[in-house]
């Protein structure tokens, strides 16, 4: 039981850390610091997008319009840390 707490924490670890690239990225790409015409940066882009898209949608259908600010991800993340809150709080059942 101890392996599918880890596990449930490294998936939490590899959500946040998908969150933060695609956060990251979408400043750069907005700046023109990044272009997703080039291959490897469209590649990483869409399929970050195709991945958080399933996230994000339930999310924005509740956030109310604040014009071209999306904090989506940022709701993303706190869900996240308090369901990681929540499992180390209740490791006591995985062991």
């Amino acid at each position: 039981m101890q392996s599918i707490f880890e596990i449930l924490l490294m998936l939490i670890g590899v959500a946040r850390f998908m969150i933060f690239a695609h956060f990251i990225m979408s400043w750069l790409i907005s700046f023109d610091v990044l272009n997703v015409r080039q291959p490897i940066v469209g590649q990483i882009w869409y399929t970050l997008q195709r991945i958080l898209e399933p996230l994000y949608a339930p999310i924005r259908r509740f956030m109310p319009n604040l014009g071209g600010i999306d904090l989506s991800p940022i709701v993303a993340l706190l869900a996240l840390e308090a369901l990681r809150i929540v499992l180390i709080n209740n490791a006591s059942v995985f062991f």
